[in-house]
This record gives C-alpha cells, structure tokens and sequence, in this order.
C-alpha cells in the first residue's frame, strides 16, 4: 500500500520557548520550569571522594581502550549494572572500570555475570565475579573465562543444587561447588600453558553468590578462591565474614602457603567464626540462614582491599545503606564508587537487601 506524501503544512513543528517570568493574566499555561535542584541536578547521585586528599586521577572516564576491528566482540564497557528482586530480597551488582585504567585507556579487568537457572520456586540466582591482577597480561581474559566456567557448570548443577540447599546440605554444596571451582581453575592453567604464559599471569579471584528464588528459603551460599572478599552489615556494623588469605589461588598439588596476618581485618566490628574452607587449596564456602535487615556484600579485589584497610569506607557504606529501602542502580553504583586515594583498581560487588 502506497503511503501519500505529507504536506509541508501539516508537519509538526518544534519549538523552543523561553518561559517568561511572570504570564499575564488569562495567557494560555507556559512549558513547565524546572526546579532550582532539577536545573542543577542535586538529586542525582554523585561521584564523591573519602578522606582528606582527593584521588590522583579524575573521577571520570577518559580515554576508551583501543578496538580491534576483527575482534570488536571483545570490547568490554566501562560499567556495568545488574539488579533483581525475589521474594525476601534484593540485589544490586555493578562492575566497573578502576581510575587508573580509566586514565591510561585500558580496559577493565574485573568480569561480572548474573544469572537465573530454572523456574518458580525451584529456581536460583548465581552471581559470579572474578578480579585479576593489573600488572597480569591476562587478567581480563581469565576472570571473564574462569566465571563463564563455573556459571555454567552452576546452569546445569542447578536442581541438585537448589535441593542441596533447600534440605540444608552443606557437605554436599561444599564439596559440589569446590569442584567446579577447581576445575574452572583447571582450565585457567590449561589455557595459560597453550598461550606460554605463567600461570599467576592467567588467572583470577573468584567470588560466586547462590541465593534461591523460593521465597520460604533464606540459605545464602557463597563460594570462591583467591583475592575478593564477603562483608555482611548487621544492626549497623559491618562484618569481615573472610578470613585472610592468599591472593593468588595455589595449584592442587602445591603445599599450602602460611596464612596472612590478620591485623588489617574488619575495620568496623569483630568478625564471626571462620567459615568452612579448604585450606589445602584457598577454596572458601559459607552457606548461612539470612536475617531480616542484612546486607550481603561480596566484592573483588579492588574494594575488598579499601573495605579492610580504610574504616571510612565502610562507615560510609553503612550510613547510606542504613535506610529500609535498598538503592536504585544508580545509587548503588555511586556507593560502589566513593573513591579513596591510594586505590584505583577495578571494582566489583554484589550486594543483598533482606526485608
């Protein structure tokens, strides 16, 4: 069907109108003004620093990192933010590229996955992150393989998985999800071998999050190895529920490292018992029943190391996160992004609201 031509006459036609100070009487209602806070934007969060001395670089991204066009696939973007809501709680997951490789143009290191395996009730939600190191030629490529691996091998564990959890099977979740965290560093030492690597050049912290859609189930259950951390704020204090470990995961066959001093851990109150974990190998596993008015966060490297050593991080974290209603993306990506001088690593986090 052909369509007719439109007129010249019967286009619309756009205009921009300078709203006068005061109409006179009986005028037809001008455009709406904006408020003095909307014109200057004093609702939206911002980016803010901590502590006396401002951050060397610029809060702001600068120089985009170079493209190949024959692998225009493998760009990764700056931010990225992930959010969801089931029965008791909600999450909030940003990921997001540190100051300094925002100022040297490189890419960001740290991968963040979210995802849901399943439906109604017997369904679950998996968060997965993984921060490498830097100065590592292979940081970015292992941390976003390394929890592609294990997110899949989560994907198709995922009914006997929610049972496990569902009938309170911490044996059994702990030994499943050591598994696949082993075999997902596995193939990490595989794929630096194939690309003459050293293996602390290929690989990752790990930091993985199962929370269950079914609303009568409250078990949370986090798992990981290497660099990262897991913080739960509790009746206004935080808790460093790590204790502290290597960065670097060690291979199955080697001797376990001596532990690091604990004299930098949780700045704000004192941490709980230790959580079930593998020492031979860095594996970490905590599964634990939820209470009414709990915050979740599981973090990377780059604020986990800032969450441990500088108290007015977490002080401000729990201040802003101390009202009933849990942020909105935005707001929790400018939280995650208080800056500190002295820290301009890639961030990631995931954080848990519980009604």
């Amino acid at each position: 069907m052909e369509v007719p031509p439109v007129r010249e006459a019967e286009l619309p036609v756009w205009r921009w109108e300078v709203p006068q100070e005061r109409e006179e009487e009986g005028a037809e209602p001008g455009p709406v003004r904006a408020g003095p806070a909307e014109r200057s934007g004093a609702d939206r969060p911002e980016v803010r620093h901590l502590g006396d001395r401002a951050p060397t670089y610029a809060a702001e991204p600068g120089s985009l990192p170079p493209a190949d066009p024959a692998a225009l696939d493998a760009l990764t973007p700056d931010t990225v933010l992930e959010g969801a809501r089931y029965g008791t709680y909600t999450l909030r997951a940003a990921s997001l590229r540190g100051d300094s490789a925002r100022f040297r143009g490189e890419a960001r290191r740290d991968f963040l996955l979210t995802a849901r395996f399943g439906g109604g009730d017997d369904a679950l939600v998996l968060v997965v992150l993984a921060g490498g190191d830097r100065a590592a030629p292979g940081a970015a490529a292992a941390a976003a393989e390394l929890c592609r691996t294990v997110a899949a091998a989560v994907g198709r564990s995922q009914e006997r998985l929610a049972e496990d959890i569902r009938a309170g099977r911490r044996d059994a979740l702990r030994s499943g999800l050591q598994r696949l965290t082993d075999r997902g560093y596995g193939r990490l030492r595989a794929r630096a071998a194939e690309l003459g690597l050293a293996e602390e050049a290929y690989t990752a912290g790990l930091r993985g999050l199962l929370l269950p859609v079914d609303p009568e189930c409250r078990t949370r259950v986090c798992f990981g190895a290497g660099a990262g951390g897991l913080f739960r704020l509790r009746d206004g204090a935080w808790q460093d529920l790590e204790p502290a470990r290597p960065s670097v995961p060690p291979a199955p066959s080697a001797p376990p490292p001596p532990p690091a001093p604990t004299a930098q851990a949780a700045q704000a109150a004192p941490s709980p018992p230790p959580s079930d974990e593998d020492t031979a190998h860095g594996f970490r596993f905590r599964a634990s029943v939820a209470r009414p008015g709990d915050t979740l966060l599981l973090c990377s490297g780059g604020l986990a190391e800032p969450m441990r050593e500088e108290p007015v991080l977490p002080a401000a974290l729990a201040a802003r996160w101390a009202v009933p209603e849990p942020p909105g993306l935005a707001a929790f990506l400018a939280d995650t992004q208080l800056r500190l001088k002295g820290y301009a690593d890639d961030r990631t986090a995931a954080a848990v609201w519980e009604a």
